[in-house]
């Protein structure tokens, strides 16, 4: 088994909307998350982002809490309408400020920012003129970005343009089970388009700027698809679902053009003339590094969808997302990308993490197992991956904090630190202990073997 190198990057992630609470403080105006959340029945128990974790106030006690795990890197996004209300226009100082505080805290405590310009939270403003789905958003994107490298490039290094552009297209626009809820193809294909174009905005920028010296690069989150069977039908269903899901955000990005047997498939279903000359080169600007957020695997089969696919359920062992927990998929697809970028690109592991329902025992610990065997599980992916050829350069924990969970609220706790939603009070698991003492070693040159603690 791969030793992890000494430069390797270990920390944990979070979002804007998902911790910050303070909806509407210090000149912040509404997200389409905001607005979503105010739909009844769109998210479990009515649920909203309002005060979440607040983070917001309560920043410095989690960056110390940060610190005390020894956390070598902090993974977090910029809430756009904090610094720009209306979604361009003139900035908003207060909300500018309060990142350039979290930032200032950061290197007090000797953690390295890793910032995502857009986890999301899009302003409502935007939306307004047609959100993603409008070829200007991507303009206003640039400015956007401009702006924070103007502000930030001399003290942050690292920087993720878009997090996840299947899940803002495709849950976003097609499913509608997230903001802004729209259930359209055409809006789903048009902005998956529009969001890879941000991305290239937001790195040709960052190639103009100041930051320049830096790193940039996207998130994708991915899976590995296997078929449900070995037949004919079902190895399609699962090409199929892999250029959904995978392919039509990889190979843009990275090799300059859209899987062609998803413009031929998409082409039936809509009007693909969004797609303008000259696109796929700016898409594919190149990059410093790519992340990805893995937490499972993808099983098809032939169903009656649009696409001719169907998810089929697995059996145990799963997380209490339903989602099976599948080590080797994330092996497998670190393979699979690090072959599609020709090895040539870093890659970082910036989201990694299981759902169970934490108990906070009268002792005040959370014994949080299974979270913790997931971990170690995963660890030992990345582990493998290394020995396999992989340049992996980083892992991060999702997520820091219990916090928000989009669609499904309060419900599901991912966080290695629980978050008591009526006092606020964070108490870590003993997946962060864990953790804690696994990076104290890994830096320390100490042998790491997961399987022994």
């Amino acid at each position: 088994m791969s030793r992890f190198l000494q430069d390797f990057i270990w920390g944990t992630a979070t979002s804007s909307y998902q911790i910050e609470g303070a909806a509407y403080e210090d000149g912040k105006k509404a997200s389409i998350w905001d607005t979503f959340c105010q739909v009844p029945g769109r998210i479990v128990n009515n649920d909203h982002g309002e005060v979440a974790c607040d983070h917001y106030h309560l920043y410095k006690e989690d960056i110390a809490l940060l610190k005390e795990l020894n956390m070598q890197s902090y993974r977090f996004s910029v809430c756009w309408p904090r610094i720009f209300p209306d979604g361009a226009g003139k900035p908003n100082e207060k909300g500018l400020d309060f990142y350039k505080r979290v930032v200032d805290e950061l290197h007090k405590q000797q953690i390295h920012p890793l910032l995502t310009l857009y986890h999301w939270d899009l302003p409502q403003a935007l939306q307004e003129k047609g959100g993603w789905a409008n070829r200007d958003t991507v303009e206003r994107f640039g400015e956007f970005s401009s702006y924070m490298y103007e502000q930030f490039g001399d003290v942050i290094n690292d920087w993720v343009t878009i997090n996840e552009p299947w899940v803002i297209s495709y849950l976003g626009h097609y499913t509608g089970e997230h903001a802004p809820g729209i259930t359209d193809i055409s809006a789903f294909l048009k902005s998956a388009h529009n969001v890879l174009l941000a991305h290239g905005e937001g790195v040709q920028r960052f190639r103009q700027s100041k930051a320049k010296h830096g790193k940039i690069g996207i998130v994708l989150n991915v899976a590995q698809v296997y078929p449900a069977s070995d037949s004919a039908e079902d190895r399609q269903a699962a090409h199929v679902w892999d250029g959904l899901l995978n392919a039509w955000f990889i190979d843009p990005v990275f090799k300059g053009r859209y899987p062609q047997y998803m413009q031929d498939l998409y082409g039936k279903l809509t009007d693909l003339s969004f797609i303008q000359p000259g696109d796929l080169e700016f898409i594919s600007q190149k990059t410093d590094f790519l992340g990805i957020n893995y937490y499972s695997v993808a099983r098809v089969k032939q169903g009656d969808s649009a696409f001719g696919t169907e998810l089929v359920k697995v059996a145990e062992p799963v997380t209490h997302m339903d989602w099976e927990i599948a080590p080797q998929g994330l092996v497998d697809i670190l393979k699979r990308l690090s072959a599609d970028t020709e090895g040539k690109l870093p890659i970082i592991v910036t989201e990694n993490g299981a759902v169970y329902d934490d108990v906070v025992t009268p002792e005040g610990e959370v014994h949080d197992d299974e979270r913790l065997d997931y971990v170690k599980k995963h660890i030992e992916a990345c582990q493998q991956a290394i020995a396999e050829g992989v340049d992996l350069r980083g892992y991060y924990i999702w997520s820091m904090l219990d916090n928000f969970e989009w669609a499904f609220g309060y419900d599901k706790r991912f966080g290695m630190v629980h978050v008591d939603f009526e006092t606020l009070k964070r108490t870590p698991k003993k997946t962060a202990y864990w953790y804690r003492d696994f990076i104290k070693n890994s830096t320390t040159g100490s042998v790491v073997d997961t399987a022994s603690r």
